[in-house]
């Protein structure tokens, strides 16, 4: 399928777009208007782009129905000023529902059951519930487009975070399951950062790794290997010497079942070396694989 700007309905577009660069992280903005109207809205064009100095953006993107302008927008020419909460899954439903098109001047706190929590450095209110809130000065507003889908760039410099003790592990850093965040799908749909949604890639090494282009043919060509194992063992700084002194049973009895299969033995070493792979052991995986 080739889809091409400006040949298909921005709405269709739109959706594919949401579809496909996903998930995407919230931000629920708090603003106020220069009558100390408080307003409460929840952006998924949204990420952090800094930390010296700490940068976050979001944009309220122009209606595509009919070409209007968000609230949160105005409030923000208005008072350049907003706090960031973050969305944890506790309370995405009370999150969706501040996201109904209320007239101006009704508070989202209040439809929603929120709790406003003054800030210290700004005037629009944090919201207790967020695990994370932060307070920012608007440094700049970069519309893209005067037309229905155009963005507005909201670029924010963070003055002050809140978060709480309660999300953090015992080194003092945050646990994805404990604050338990939420990000925006395509559609209705959302997805949960948490539980067995989590998984860990450890970033590459200090030194070079070998690269897929290094690897012994029999394990860049494997029919049973995938993309992802064959990333983990290129990710290596070096093919690593067959030790005979590694002692495995499961290589043992591969070799004495398939002893006159070459070709048996190979799929079963690799599939062992696959789930080596999975749980993280590729010292063991390599040796598997030398063997093979």
């Amino acid at each position: 399928m080739k889809i091409v700007p400006g040949e298909i309905k921005t709405a269709q577009l739109h959706a594919y777009l949401l579809g496909a660069i996903a998930p995407r992280p919230i931000c629920f903005a708090s603003t106020i208007d220069n009558n100390g109207n408080a307003n409460l809205s929840p952006f998924s064009f949204f990420n952090v782009f800094g930390s010296k100095p700490p940068i976050l953006i979001f944009s309220p993107a122009r209606r595509v129905r009919d070409n209007t302008i968000k609230h949160s927008l105005e409030n923000v020419y208005d008072t350049k000023e907003v706090v960031i909460n973050v969305v944890s899954y506790a309370m995405v439903q009370q999150m969706n529902l501040s996201s109904c098109e209320y007239p101006k001047g009704v508070d989202e706190f209040v439809k929603a059951g929120f709790t406003p929590v003054q800030s210290d450095m700004v005037k629009p209110f944090r919201v207790k519930e967020s695990p994370a809130q932060l307070e920012c000065k608007v440094l700049q507003v970069i519309e893209t487009g005067q037309e229905g889908g155009a963005a507005n760039l909201i670029i924010c410099e963070v003055l002050c975070m809140h978060l709480y003790d309660n999300v953090l592990d015992e080194l003092g850093k945050i646990d994805p399951n404990k604050i338990d965040l939420v990000a925006r799908m395509g559609a209705d749909y959302y997805c949960r950062a948490s539980g067995s949604a989590i998984f860990e890639v450890h970033k590459p090494n200090a030194e070079l790794g070998i690269g897929v282009d290094a690897l012994p043919a029999h394990i860049r060509n494997s029919s049973i290997l995938t993309g992802n194992d064959l990333g983990m063992l290129g990710n290596s700084t070096a093919i690593p010497a067959l030790n005979p002194a590694v002692s495995d049973d499961r290589i043992a009895a591969i070799l004495k079942q398939f002893s006159s299969n070459s070709d048996g033995k190979m799929v079963a070493l690799h599939q062992y070396a696959k789930e080596l792979l999975s749980a993280g052991n590729t010292g063991l995986a390599w040796q598997v694989l030398l063997t093979s």
